[in-house]
């Protein structure tokens, strides 16, 4: 016979290859089949089916409505598989159903995708159903992969554009011209971008302290300034904290320290404490004389506030007449693996980078949510946990413009449960701390009666945590919108 001939010949042998060729493609679709023999009550499954699900293979009695692996399905899905096979027996048409089923021999959970048919006699009654059954777990653990990691950069990325948003109205509150508002805050979005480069670098794992200082300092004033210092690898929190703190040190030696002065120099030097951590010092020496400032300007609440609560640590700004002196005292968490938070976490709640969508939706939900009263809140006692600091800043800012006292702020789920035991009326959590659920504090809450709100990074199949009874605001918010979702949560108190 020449090559590539069709086969012919005995009928028989045609049916051979034929149910050859059928074996080979389920082989390689990794399928099993099954029989119910609904006249003879019985289910036949094949090998193939039996080590795919762990039914022994054979023929059995048929029970559960015909199929055997009834028993064996996830109680959850044991309903729509039931359905999709009675509709074909009653409908003659196939079916395809996913589910989940718990292997009789060894107890693991499998994701299978079934498909089925009903045939029938020559009076049309159903005589048996034929299938196949697909081991789809590994399928359904990448979809489940991709979904989560959709969702988390979806948190991710509202998070850091709340910080941007936060930061562009906190520049605004320092600044008198818009000219000086947007050299001011494209200086900062510049370092978010380049703490965002070193980070992208490194797949968000962390940045070495030497690349941050390099980033920021090594486009100033050639040879006026240098760093040292061993190699430490900060978080990605960190990292964007410390590029933001080393930017705006920078920019005011440029502007009025030593950097204005041929003749000045900065020295940035770190090293690591024994109890983990490490001490990061900035000084100036050679530049105009230093007078401590007559007013706060963002700068330096960022560096008090902001950078010391990113870093778990402290910072201290010394107004030296020879030159500002700055130390920054940072907590081992704030380094690349540090045992805490032991929950994965998420990059970018420091001060990352850019607004949630683009600029006309936000001046449109600015504008609707200007519609809202802060009425509800005037005169109302408010604790915030939330572990991006310059989010809660800007909050606090605004609910006390609005005529609210913020009484109390927290960055981690130990602080909230603090302050969930002191004097106040109402809560804004965030429902992510560190990567770390706010659940509990929202548990301590409800014992408490008191009622709160939570704000969120997550669309809503990542709304976390589940299960309260408190209004969700979606992150990048405004005033007026927590102000609304305040009052909801006090009406339902």
């Amino acid at each position: 016979m020449e090559e590539g001939a069709p086969v012919t010949g005995n009928p028989a042998d045609r049916l051979t290859i034929e149910q050859e060729r059928a074996s080979l493609a389920l082989t390689a679709a990794r399928m099993g089949e099954f029989e119910w023999e609904i006249d003879e009550n019985r289910v036949i499954v094949s090998e193939r089916m039996a080590a795919i699900t762990g039914i022994p293979a054979g023929a059995t009695v048929a029970e559960w409505g015909g199929l055997s692996a009834y028993r064996h399905v996830h109680p959850d899905d044991a309903e729509a598989l039931h359905a999709a096979v009675t509709e074909s027996l009653e409908k003659g048409q196939r079916y395809e159903v996913q589910y989940r089923l718990i292997r009789p021999d060894n107890g693991k959970l499998v994701w299978l995708f079934s498909a089925g048919v009903t045939l029938r006699d020559a009076n049309g009654a159903a005589t048996r159903v034929i299938g196949v059954v697909q081991d789809i777990t590994d399928r359904k653990s990448e979809e489940d992969g991709r979904n989560a990691l959709v969702a988390e950069l979806d948190h991710r990325v509202k998070n850091v554009l709340a910080s941007v948003q936060s930061l562009a109205a906190q520049t605004g509150r320092k600044t008198t011209s818009v000219d000086a508002f947007l050299k001011t805050f494209a200086g900062r979005l510049e370092a978010m971008a380049s703490a965002h480069t070193l980070l992208t670098a490194t797949r968000w794992r962390g940045a070495e302290i030497g690349h941050v200082a390099a980033a920021e300092l090594g486009g100033l004033a050639p040879g006026q300034a240098r760093w040292s210092g061993p190699e430490l690898v900060l978080n990605a929190r960190a990292t964007n904290a410390l590029t933001l703190a080393l930017h705006e040190l920078a920019t005011n030696a440029m502007k009025y320290g030593a950097l204005s002065s041929e003749t000045g120099r900065v020295e940035l030097s770190w090293k690591p404490r024994l109890e983990g951590g490490f001490v990061l010092t900035w000084v100036e020496r050679g530049g105009p004389t230093v007078a401590p400032p007559t007013h706060r300007g963002f700068g330096t609440t960022l560096l008090e506030r902001v950078t010391s609560r990113e870093l778990s640590g402290e910072s201290k700004m010394e107004f030296r007449p020879d030159g500002l002196r700055v130390t920054i005292v940072a907590d081992a968490s704030a380094l690349a693996g540090a045992s805490k938070p032991a929950e994965p976490q998420a990059p970018a709640a420091a001060a990352a980078a850019a607004a949630e969508q683009a600029a006309a939706d936000e001046l449109q939900a600015g504008a609707s949510a200007g519609l809202a009263s802060t009425e509800g809140v005037r005169g109302r006692k408010i604790i915030i946990v939330e572990d991006a600091v310059l989010l809660a800043l800007e909050l606090e800012a605004g609910l006390n413009e609005a005529g609210a006292h913020v009484v109390g702020m927290a960055a981690d789920v130990e602080e909230g449960l603090k302050l969930a035991d002191t004097v106040f009326d109402v809560a804004v959590l965030d429902a992510n701390l560190n990567g770390r659920s706010v659940a509990p504090v929202a548990e301590a809450l409800t014992r408490r009666g008191k009622p709160f709100i939570i704000a969120t990074g997550y669309g809503d199949a990542g709304l976390a945590p589940e299960g309260f009874d408190a209004p969700v605001v979606r992150k990048p918010y405004n005033v007026n919108q927590i102000a609304s979702a305040i009052g909801e949560a006090l009406a339902r108190s």
